[in-house]
C-alpha cells in the first residue's frame, strides 16, 4: 500500500487502487494497435498490482508501529509468481506485459540469489515465447509496455503526492510515442499539465480512493487492519488540462 503522512494521521492508498488510476491515465491516450490488444493493455495496467501477498489482514508495520509503505517491503518471489500466475488466466498478451513489468522492476536484483536469477531468466524466455505465439514484434511489445510503465509512474507521482511545488517540472518517463514527458502543476490545486501533451483530449479528470487514518501507531497488523476497515474513505481527484 502507499502511505502518506497527513497532519492528523496517515493516508492509505491500496496499490490496486493506484493501478486503476494508472488505467484511467492510459484510457486518455490515443489507442494504438488492434482493438483486442488495446483492451488487453488497459486490463494489464489496471491489474498489474493484483495478487498482492496476504492483503487481507496483513499490511505491514514499521519498527515504530507506523503503516509500512510499499517501498519498505522486500522483494517477494512468491508475490511476483502470484502476479504472473493471475495474468496467465487472461492469455498471452497480458502475461507478456506483466512479465515485462516484473523484469523492469526486479532485473536490478540479479546476482543476489540463485532463485531470483532463475525467475528473471524464465521471464526472458517466456517473453520470447509469448511474442512468437502472438506474432508480435519486440518493438510492438515494447511500445505497449512503455505505456504501461509511463502510466504506472505518473499514477505513483500523484498517489505519493510528488507533484513539485512552485510550478517545477518533474520527469515522468519515455512514453509509447518515444518522447520523454514531464509533469507540472503551475498553481497549487490547479490543473496538472504534461509536456509534451500526449493525450487524445484537451482536458480530463482522474481519481483514486484513499483511507484516512487518525492514529499514528499500531501495536500489530490486526489493529491496523481494523483501523483501515473502519476509516473514512475520501476520493482524491486531479484535473488535467493542455
Amino acid at each position: 500500500m502507499i502511505v502518506n503522512l497527513t497532519p492528523d494521521g496517515w493516508q492509505i492508498i491500496y496499490q490496486q487502487a493506484h493501478a486503476l488510476l494508472a488505467a484511467q491515465l492510459a484510457w486518455q491516450w490515443q489507442p494504438f494497435g488492434p482493438a483486442d490488444r488495446w483492451v488487453g493493455l488497459l486490463a494489464a495496467i489496471a491489474q498489474h498490482d493484483d495478487e498482492q501477498e496476504r492483503w487481507d489482514g496483513h499490511y505491514g508495520l514499521t519498527p515504530a508501529g507506523a503503516p509500512a509503505n510499499f517501498t519498505m517491503k522486500e522483494f517477494s518471489l512468491a508475490q511476483a509468481t502470484g502476479v504472473l500466475r493471475a495474468a496467465r488466466f487472461q492469455g498471452q498478451w497480458r502475461s507478456l506485459l506483466t512479465s515485462m513489468h516484473l523484469s523492469f522492476l526486479y532485473e536490478s536484483l540479479r546476482g543476489q540469489q540463485p532463485e531470483i536469477d532463475a525467475f528473471l531468466d524464465e521471464q526472458k524466455a517466456d517473453q520470447q515465447r509469448w511474442r512468437r505465439g502472438l506474432k508480435v514484434t519486440k518493438a510492438e511489445a515494447q511500445q505497449a509496455y512503455d505505456l504501461m510503465q509511463w502510466c504506472d509512474r505518473l499514477s505513483l507521482i500523484l498517489c505519493r503526492q510528488e507533484l513539485p511545488e512552485m510550478g517545477r517540472h518533474l520527469e515522468i518517463s519515455t512514453g509509447p510515442d518515444g518522447q520523454r514527458h514531464e509533469v507540472v502543476q503551475p498553481a497549487p490545486g490547479g490543473p496538472v499539465q504534461v509536456t509534451p501533451w500526449p493525450f487524445a483530449t484537451r482536458e480530463f479528470s482522474v481519481s483514486v480512493e484513499a483511507c484516512q487514518l487518525q492514529q499514528l501507531q499500531f501495536k500489530d497488523d490486526a489493529e491496523l487492519s481494523e483501523a483501515i476497515h473502519q476509516a473514512p474513505i475520501v476520493t482524491l481527484r486531479w484535473d488535467f488540462a493542455r
